[in-house]
């Protein structure tokens, strides 16, 4: 029996790590692992950029709750995911990318760069394996750091060290799963339970506001007992809209997302709870949306300041599920007075966004188009939510469950769309999804169409088509100046 060459030994260590679908772009440095890896049964997705390989990898890792697995080359092929590699960071998505290296012992490799800077620049992690009886533990610790830490870890193998026979050992190490500790959930402190029911009890005006790690925690019918306890609305952020859809007392997105109802309603509100999520700018429309509310914050790594700003007054350190029961048998049951009947009817027929506009002749209200596709689209296919001006569109869709709304927007960069969708295809293969998308965000990455069709992905693409970049134009004109900049004409996307 041959001597198995080294890649294929790292290719057996992913596969250990029960990795059964990654996203590619092939080049000098990963080219014959990723061979690899789908001789062994791999799904390989083989993407035309990649950005795009790293961006499916995290709406995937989303969609499916686990590590998201993507390859790249060195060099220009690792610089081009330092949007994506951000974005990951600021989600909290655990991936694991193998980038490759320039060969350790060539003279001179045209493709060569100290790869480790850039990628911690992003917040990412990353590791150079250079000793091959190392690596495929390495590649297990790797494993664990992307799951411990909720991050992408990067790691650069040089090609030469690949194509070396194997030198180490038969056995590889345990999988991460197997020896990662398992965590209970961490329950309130007493004292921080009874501070917390004390300001509810006074509060006469009560929004539930729930992030995605109320989602997460399984924590929606605690926060919707409460809510019905204590007389409260419930809104959440936009990366968990969805979580309470059919809930009559439910005011949607909080931030710039926000309904006109969902404004009035957090203008009066004097206690907004914030359950397993962050206080960001985006959320709190940058201190707007309550500029009169106490702010409670129930999260595992709960902070008084976030983005520059004081976010939170009170704050009680828990799993958000264990945090919001034990938060509800403390306070008593009170009448309803904010939940009437006339809010729920309001909730449920005002429009998003009642400001009347000028609609050109031959062209579409997008707030029109949205509720057509809200009324017309199956309640079980997956909603991909691009970002840019396009997005707040297509997140007014109230029907649509957080289990089927995927949105990604930390890093606030276009040109996701197409990879998200993408993502959640392959996460997904028995589902339909369709994506949402602008003009100017399909166009930076069109060339997936042909890896959508090449795998045969279900995915329906929907794209508002204002011919422009329409945040820029929105921005310069507030400032006065011209938007020629931003404005390139129609394309036609049916040719």
């Amino acid at each position: 029996m041959s001597t198995p060459k080294t890649y294929e030994i790292l290719a057996e260590a992913f596969l250990q790590e029960g990795v059964e679908t990654c996203f590619a772009l092939l080049g000098d440095a990963n080219m014959n692992w990723a061979t690899r890896m789908a001789e062994r049964g791999c799904r390989m997705i083989y993407t035309r950029h990649e950005h795009c390989a790293v961006s499916a990898a995290m709406s995937f890792a989303r969609a499916r709750n686990e590590i998201g697995v993507a390859t790249v080359t060195c060099g220009p092929g690792l610089t081009q995911v330092l949007t994506s590699l951000p974005a990951a960071v600021r989600a909290s998505i655990p991936l694991v990318i193998f980038a490759g290296e320039a060969p350790l012992k060539a003279n001179w490799y045209n493709q060569a760069i100290d790869q480790a800077p850039f990628v911690t620049a992003t917040g990412a992690a990353y590791h150079s394996l250079h000793h091959p009886e190392r690596m495929p533990l390495q590649i297990r610790d790797a494993f664990l750091q992307a799951r411990r830490e909720n991050r992408p870890v990067v790691l650069g193998v040089p090609f030469d060290l690949q194509n070396r026979p194997w030198s180490g050992g038969s056995d590889l190490p345990e999988p991460s799963h197997s020896i990662a500790p398992v965590q209970a959930p961490v329950p309130p402190h007493p004292e921080d339970i009874a501070r917390a029911a004390e300001r509810l009890e006074t509060a006469e005006r009560v929004i539930i506001m729930a992030g995605r790690g109320a989602y997460l925690a399984g924590a929606a019918n605690a926060c919707r007992a409460l809510a019905e306890r204590c007389d409260a609305l419930l809104a959440t952020t936009l990366p968990a809209r969805g979580l309470f859809h059919d809930d009559p007392f439910n005011i949607g997105i909080a931030g710039g997302f926000s309904t006109e109802t969902a404004r009035e309603c957090f203008a009066k509100a004097d206690l907004v709870i914030a359950v397993g999520c962050s206080l960001a700018a985006h959320n709190s429309d940058s201190g707007k949306l309550f500029p009169e509310a106490h702010v409670l914050q129930i999260d595992l790594h709960p902070a008084a300041i976030s983005q520059g700003r004081h976010s939170a007054q009170s704050h009680v350190r828990a799993d958000a599920r264990l945090g919001v029961e034990a938060l509800s048998e403390q306070v008593k049951p009170r009448p309803p007075r904010q939940r009437s009947e006339a809010l729920a009817e309001k909730i449920r027929t005002a429009p998003a966004d009642s400001t009347a506009f000028q609609i050109t002749p031959g062209l579409l209200d997008p707030r029109s188009v949205v509720d057509a596709l809200e009324d017309g689209l199956p309640g079980d296919w997956e909603m991909v939510n691009s970002s840019g001006h396009c997005s707040y569109f297509f997140a007014q869709m109230p029907s649509r469950p957080v289990e089927k709304f995927h949105t990604i927007r930390e890093f606030g960069a276009i040109g996701n769309g197409i990879s998200y969708a993408m993502g959640v295809a392959a996460a997904r293969p028995d589902e339909t999804v369709v994506l949402f998308d602008g003009d100017g965000s399909l166009l930076m990455h069109i060339q997936e169409l042909e890896t959508i069709l090449r795998h045969q992905m279900n995915i329906l693409i929907c794209v508002l088509n204002d011919g422009a970049y329409g945040s820029e134009i929105h921005k310069l004109r507030a400032d006065g100046l011209s938007d020629a900049g931003a404005v390139f004409g129609r394309s036609d996307f049916a040719r």
